[in-house]
């Protein structure tokens, strides 16, 4: 009876041997997690970036697919909502879950926040969009593949100063990013022989707008008396909340006969198009901002991306969002180099380098310098038009 059980056994066990054999086995699938503002300030960028991602995926697990490797990617996106305690909070729960790759966050506020608990946590993240000069660190775990302020500062600095002024006004939201942008954007135009005077940043919430537009005014007026009001300009860094410094400013003759310039974070910002005095403010002052430039070599690559993801949104894309596109790819090549393991970190991370250094991505070469962001760059100049009763951001020129 004994031998006649174990000849069954030994029979089930062969059975069951070839059908396991005849079985496809899944996919095992490894999760990057998105870190973008959906609905709070910036959430223009946040809203393409997420439709970048999910163009990615796409894209990305067809080409995995194609070659036969035993594991696929997915991205999951969390709404920051530009919050640095909610960035910190699904940060902490996408390592807990295993995550190793992080596109995002934004904001260098958040970027900021993130990076005491990135040390030792063993994830990579990559922000599209952060430029903080302050978190230019080398051999960390941040990487960010955009310039930073001190390469956009000083090419809008040059482009400012080129158009002939002479004195400028500089204010900024006090955050890292925007703080960053402001101090580089008055150095350079100090540096090419123009006057700078900075105002004291203002509060990232519950900021008194009249006192500070009461301060801009003050030296606005200074500077008009040395150079004249056609030699005099504003730039002011900001997200969302910059409408409503426009609308104060609209209301005071004095403000609103200079010109007026942006940091990165109001481009094509949907909140500047939707209130009609704001709008009609940025194109009697000229408004324009800096947006990491698209190439025109690479632009049979991106093109097609950027409709798609305007298909999905009905937003247009920047490049920032089409960096977050590159960045997944990035990611694509590193898990090919190390056939799909993300045990050894610091293999991890020597290959994420190694990838950037050797791919060009739809934005352009992807060259990271010692601090883990991009070695160069130019930017595309967006201002504010009115076209068929609609206002529209339209590319109006582009640094040198």
């Amino acid at each position: 009876m004994k031998k006649n059980l174990l000849t069954v056994f030994a029979a089930l066990v062969i059975v069951a041997t070839f059908q396991s054999c005849g079985k496809k086995e899944p996919k095992r699938t490894i999760n990057v997690v998105g870190l973008f503002s959906l609905t709070g300030n910036w959430s223009s960028l946040g809203i393409t970036s997420k439709a970048a991602l999910e163009i990615a995926s796409d894209d990305i697990n067809q080409y995995l697919t194609a070659n036969k490797v035993p594991y696929g990617i997915q991205f999951s996106v969390y709404d920051t909502k530009l919050d640095a305690d909610l960035t910190k909070s699904y940060f902490s729960k996408a390592r807990s879950e295993g995550a190793k790759f992080i596109i995002g966050p934004q904001s260098s506020a958040e970027l900021a926040a993130l990076k005491p608990i990135t040390e030792g946590a063993e994830v990579l993240v990559i922000s599209q969009s952060s430029t903080a000069g302050s978190l230019a660190v080398p051999n960390d775990a941040i990487f960010r593949f955009c310039p930073p302020d001190k390469i956009e500062g000083a090419a809008t600095a040059a482009t400012i100063y080129k158009k002939g002024f002479k004195g400028l006004v500089t204010v900024s939201r006090d955050d890292a990013g925007n703080k960053g942008l402001q101090t580089a954007t008055g150095a350079a135009f100090t540096t090419k022989g123009g006057q700078t005077v900075a105002i004291t940043p203002y509060a990232a919430t519950g900021a008194n707008y009249a006192a500070l537009i009461a301060s801009i005014k003050t030296q606005v007026n200074t500077l008009i008396g040395t150079y004249g009001a056609d030699k005099v300009g504003i730039y002011l860094a900001s997200f969302d909340e910059g409408v409503e410094i426009f609308k104060l400013a609209a209301a005071d003759p004095v403000l609103s006969g200079v010109k007026w310039f942006g940091g990165d974070g109001v481009v094509l910002s949907t909140a500047f198009l939707s209130d009609a005095a704001v709008a009609e403010f940025a194109i009697k002052t000229g408004f324009f901002a800096p947006s990491f430039g698209l190439p025109v070599a690479t632009e049979s690559q991106w093109k097609p991306i950027a409709a798609r993801i305007k298909a999905k949104t009905g937003v247009e894309p920047d490049a920032f969002a089409l960096a977050a596109y590159d960045a997944a790819w990035t990611i694509a090549y590193t898990l090919e180099a190390t056939k799909g393991s993300t045990i050894y970190f610091d293999n991890l991370t020597s290959k994420f380098v190694e990838q950037a250094n050797t791919h060009s991505g739809i934005v352009g070469a992807e060259a990271l310098d010692v601090n883990g962001d991009r070695a160069s760059g130019t930017f595309d100049y967006f201002g504010i038009v009115k076209e068929g009763g609609a206002y529209v951001w339209k590319l109006v020129g582009k640094s040198e």
